[in-house]
C-alpha cells in the first residue's frame, strides 16, 4: 500500500467507515429485505441508486471525521501523538479542501437518490448531518455531554437512513394493498429502529469511556467533558447505568418480540446470541469500567464496547436466518 495513500485511510477511519456501509447493507438485505418477502414484497430502491445512498453517508462520515482532525490537532497530539495526521503527512488547507470535496460528493449523490424516491426534501438531511458534524468539531465536542449525544444520535442514523429512503417507494408501490388490510410498513421501521436505539445507546457509552480515556488532554485544552465535569467515578457510575438499560432493552426485546418464533415456538437461537455475544460482554465491560485505573485499562474497554456494538448490529444476519428458514 503507498506511504501517501495510510495517512489519508487513517484520517477518513476507513474502518468506521466500512461498518457505515455494512450496516445499511445489513439493514436493507437482513431486516428489510427477509420481512418484506414474508409478504412476498419487494425492495424498491434498485441497488445502483441503493449504492449511491451508502456511498453519499460515507462520504459525508468521512468529511466529519477530516474537519474533525482539522480542528482537533493540539488535543490528539496530547491524547493520540501517534495517529495525528493533519499538519503532518496532510496540509491544514489540503484537509479543508478535501472535507468540502467530500461533502459535496455526499451532497449531490443524497440529494440525486432523494429525487428518486420521490421525496426531495430528504436529501437535506445529508446537509444537517454535515453541520452537526462541523460543529461537533468546532463548539459541541468542548461542551458537557453535547457532543456525545451528537455523534450518538448520527450514528443512530446510520441504520434508520436505509428505511427512511425505502418506505416512500415500498408505500407507494403497495399502499393500495397495505390499505385494504388495514396495516403498514410501521413493522419494518421498528425493526430498523431497534437496531438505530442500540446504536445509540453503545455509542453513547462507547463516547463516555473514551472521554475518560481522553481526560488528560482534555483538561489542558480546556474541554467540559462528562468526566471533567463530574469527574471520572460519577462519568463510570452513568456508563454502568447505560450498560443495565442496554441489559434491560435486551430483556425487553426478547421477552415482548423474540420469545415467540416465527412458528410460534421459542427463539432459542436469539437467545444463544444474546447471551453469548451481547449479555456476557455486556456484563464483562461493567466489570472492567469498574476496575479500570489507567488509560490502557479505558482504552481496551472503549475496544469492546466497539465489538459489542458490533455484534448487535451482525444480530441481523441471524434475523435474516431464521425469516427464511421459518418460510
Amino acid at each position: 500500500m503507498s506511504n501517501k495513500l495510510i495517512p489519508f485511510l487513517r484520517l477518513i477511519r476507513y474502518k468506521n467507515l466500512l461498518i457505515v456501509a455494512a450496516t445499511m447493507y445489513l439493514m436493507r438485505h437482513a431486516i428489510i429485505q427477509p420481512i418484506l418477502w414474508i409478504s412476498d414484497f419487494e425492495l424498491q430502491l434498485d441497488h445502483f441508486r441503493f449504492f449511491l445512498l451508502v456511498l453519499a453517508s460515507v462520504t459525508v462520515t468521512a468529511a466529519g471525521y477530516v474537519i474533525n482532525d482539522y480542528f482537533d490537532t493540539r488535543t490528539d497530539r496530547l491524547n493520540r501523538p501517534g495517529r495525528v495526521v493533519v499538519g503532518r503527512q496532510l496540509s491544514r488547507r489540503a484537509a479543508i479542501i478535501l472535507h468540502w470535496l467530500l461533502n459535496f460528493f455526499g451532497f449531490v449523490t443524497g440529494f440525486y437518490v432523494a429525487f428518486h424516491v420521490g421525496v426531495p426534501l430528504m436529501g437535506i438531511f445529508f446537509i444537517l448531518a454535515a453541520g452537526m458534524l462541523w460543529f461537533y468539531s468546532t463548539n459541541f465536542n468542548r461542551q458537557f455531554l453535547t457532543g456525545n449525544l451528537v455523534i450518538a444520535i448520527l450514528t443512530a442514523m446510520v441504520p434508520v437512513t436505509v428505511v427512511l429512503f425505502e418506505l416512500p417507494a415500498l408505500n407507494r408501490e403497495y399502499g393500495a394493498i397495505l390499505r385494504t388490510h388495514h396495516t403498514s410498513f410501521a413493522y419494518i421501521f421498528a425493526w430498523v429502529g431497534s437496531f438505530g436505539y442500540f446504536a445509540f445507546i453503545t455509542t453513547l457509552i462507547r463516547e463516555l469511556i473514551k472521554d475518560i480515556e481522553d481526560y488528560e488532554g482534555d483538561v489542558v485544552q480546556g474541554r467540559k467533558s462528562v468526566p471533567i465535569v463530574l469527574g471520572i467515578p460519577y462519568t463510570k457510575l452513568i456508563v454502568g447505568g447505560l450498560i443495565f438499560v442496554t441489559l434491560a432493552s435486551l430483556a425487553y426485546l426478547y421477552k415482548g418480540h423474540l420469545m415467540t418464533g416465527f412458528f410460534g415456538e421459542t427463539d432459542y437461537l436469539s437467545l444463544l446470541y444474546f447471551l453469548a455475544l451481547l449479555i456476557l460482554p455486556l456484563v464483562l465491560l461493567l466489570y472492567r469500567i469498574i476496575m479500570a485505573r489507567s488509560k490502557p485499562d479505558y482504552r481496551s474497554a472503549h475496544n469492546l464496547a466497539k465489538l459489542i456494538m458490533l455484534t448487535g448490529i451482525s444480530y441481523s444476519l441471524l434475523v435474516r436466518y431464521i425469516i427464511i428458514a421459518s418460510f
